[in-house]
């Protein structure tokens, strides 16, 4: 929003919601009507083209996103190191608002406009009149109104909210008010206006310019730089024809430099090109792959999730992973990514943080937890995790944790595994277990002298319970497998008055895992607290009941570039596991936590709040 925000600002239908793409039902009947109804000769096709051509904007942008949010992960030719923040992808998440607004600005102008019907597929004169007016009256008109929007009264009043993102992405060059989206629909149409009454317009005119300034205006916001010198060598008088994103990054940090739409000769005439734009261009191009010193390994979660990573919809990723609907009407795409994971998966890149000096990436193995539970291909799984390790220790980093990877014995012992492998590994392989235990204990209201144990026991629930009784909290079970479990796992602890075995499901505080039944839950008495010890939360079936997050903690602020949601897990939150490893490299402590050893627990629990992190709050 702009700090003065002017008439016109929000979009009509914003009150609309998520149902906001009902507006195009009135021009998709008509469309559906003109296909129909009409015969051969009658019948136009851009009216069968406007709605596909609508879906392919959408992915265009789509695909720059995903593309441009891999690459400053990476950190290879990123321009500004400054970091997206959750307040910026919320601003940002109505990118395909003048999507909706140009098509029915372009259909209903189609529409009235006479003799413009049945135009051909491409006409080679109403191309290069579209060129020639786009590099002459709608580039100088642009830049000219460009500057007009950064005269004070304007620029508070509305072209202040494009410029709140310091730090661009490709969808950053469209979001503006809905006022100044009106001017710009209007300047970008006197080309194609023009082609229309010269009777010169073409298809390929059409859809080409528009695809053109999508094309160009994803790729100028990009924060990395993707430009080879080399075009610029072949041709020279290209650097005042096309702009390149480090380019316009410097209009974004300086604001008052580099106006130009996609073609800077209009700064170099009226002399507001940024002297520094050359040095940026040239540094960004050179700006190796940023090494980081901690890895944090996971998986995808359901088919799904795809689209809940911050390589997908950047929207969906910055809000904890739910169910939704609609994402249901993706199952060609969701289909075509399982059938591609199965049989070409390799880890890849999905987000970059820095905190005190310490870089970290997150790395993902494409396998889904179905896979895991069902044991599906352990050693594909096995030999993805073994990779992944390798590769982060020849590259010189000094730890890697595993996240939903840590999924117990029967896979890989708990990381042991990898460790007995390879013997002469420098990298050390944490599982966050020591930690996770830490946050479980601590998350356990004072007071409570009872909890009920349910779930698939795991080296976490043994050391809890193990901690517990040492805390002189009676431990009840409702299974007589788990009951036997936990007695022969402890059994050099004097549990016997401590360990019991129950059925009356009063107690108010559970420690579940894996394994919780529905029928279980139900039996909960209200305001009972379930306290996962696993990896994956159980299902909130009670409303009457709360529920604690999976073991995790709040990062201080001055964790940097936290965008998207870590599954489940609220807004900025970290996994115990990703935490841990963290906290391994800013400490230095040259060991691997894996198999059945466990950390200190209190030494990491109390190393994690002198470095700012902090439990999450117990819901109310």
């Amino acid at each position: 929003m702009a700090s003065k925000p002017g008439i016109l600002t929000d979009w009509p239908w914003k009150s609309l919601g998520s149902f906001k793409y009902v507006i195009l039902a009135p021009w998709v009947v008509h469309s559906i009507y003109t296909l129909i109804i009409k015969d051969g000769k009658e019948r136009d096709p851009v009216y069968v083209l406007f709605f596909p051509f609508l879906l392919w904007r959408t992915l265009h942008n789509q695909i720059w996103i995903s593309l441009a949010r891999y690459r400053t992960a990476k950190g290879n030719n990123r321009i500004v190191d400054k970091s997206i923040e959750f307040e910026q992808v919320d601003r940002e998440s109505n990118w395909d608002d003048q999507i909706l607004l140009n098509g029915i600005l372009f259909y209903v102008v189609y529409m009235i406009l006479p003799g413009v019907a049945h135009m051909p597929l491409w006409r080679t004169d109403g191309v290069l009149l579209t060129i020639l007016l786009h590099m002459g009256p709608v580039e100088f008109l642009y830049y000219w109104l460009h500057r007009a929007l950064h005269h004070h009264y304007l620029y508070s009043r509305y072209h202040s909210h494009h410029h709140s993102s310091i730090v661009t992405e490709p969808i950053t060059s469209v979001i503006h008010p809905f006022a100044e989206h009106l001017a710009y629909f209007l300047l970008f149409l006197i080309p194609l206006l023009a082609g229309f009454f010269m009777r010169k317009s073409s298809m390929a005119a059409l859809f080409g310019y528009i695809s053109y300034i999508d094309f160009m205006n994803n790729m100028g916001h990009c924060n990395f730089e993707l430009i080879p010198k080399m075009l610029f060598s072949i041709f020279p008088p290209l650097k005042y024809l096309m702009y390149t994103p480090s380019y316009h990054s410097l209009h974004h940090t300086q604001f008052r430099t580099n106006y130009s739409l996609f073609m800077p000769i209009y700064d170099y005439i009226y002399g507001t090109m940024d002297k520094s734009s050359d040095a940026l261009y040239e540094k960004s191009l050179i700006r190796p792959e940023q090494l980081p010193h901690v890895v944090h390994l996971t998986h995808l979660v359901t088919p799904q999730s795809i689209y809940h990573l911050r390589l997908g919809f950047a929207s969906l990723a910055s809000k904890p992973y739910t169910y939704k609907w609609y994402v249901w009407a993706m199952w060609p795409v969701t289909c075509c990514s399982i059938m591609l994971t199965w049989t070409y998966g390799h880890t890849f890149i999905l987000e970059r943080n820095q905190f005190n000096k310490v870089n970290v990436q997150t790395w993902v193995v494409p396998k889904f937890k179905i896979q895991y539970l069902l044991k599906l291909g352990n050693e594909s799984i096995d030999s993805l995790i073994e990779e992944a390790i390798l590769k982060a220790d020849k590259r010189g980093i000094k730890v890697l944790s595993l996240g939903l990877l840590n999924q117990g014995d029967e896979l890989n012992s708990y990381g042991e595994l990898y460790i007995h492998r390879n013997p002469k590994l420098k990298i050390k392989v944490v599982d966050g277990s020591s930690l996770a235990v830490a946050v479980v204990l601590n998350s356990i209201p004072k007071g409570t002298t009872q909890v009920l144990f349910r779930g698939n026991l795991t080296k976490v629930a043994y050391f809890i319970a193990s901690a517990l009784y040492q805390m002189d909290i009676q431990v009840a079970t409702s299974h007589k497998d788990e009951y036997e479990q936990l007695n022969t796992k402890l059994k050099n602890v004097e549990c016997e008055s401590k360990l019991l075995l129950s059925k009356s499901f009063t107690e108010k505080i559970w420690l579940v895992g894996d394994g919780l039944t529905k029928e279980e839950q139900m039996k909960a008495s209200k305001g009972t607290l379930f306290i996962p010890f696993s990896q994956f939360p159980p299902k909130r079936l009670r409303k009457d009941c709360l529920y604690h997050t999976t073991p995790a903690m709040m990062p201080p602020k001055s964790f940097k570039n936290i965008d998207s949601c870590e599954n489940w897990l609220p807004r900025r939150a970290m996994s115990a596991s990703r935490v841990a490893g963290v906290i391994h490299a800013l400490e230095g402590w040259n060991v691997h936590e894996c198999g059945n050893t466990m950390f200190n627990v209190e030494k990491i629990w109390e190393a994690s709040l002198q470095h700012g992190f902090r439990p999450l709050t117990i819901p109310t």
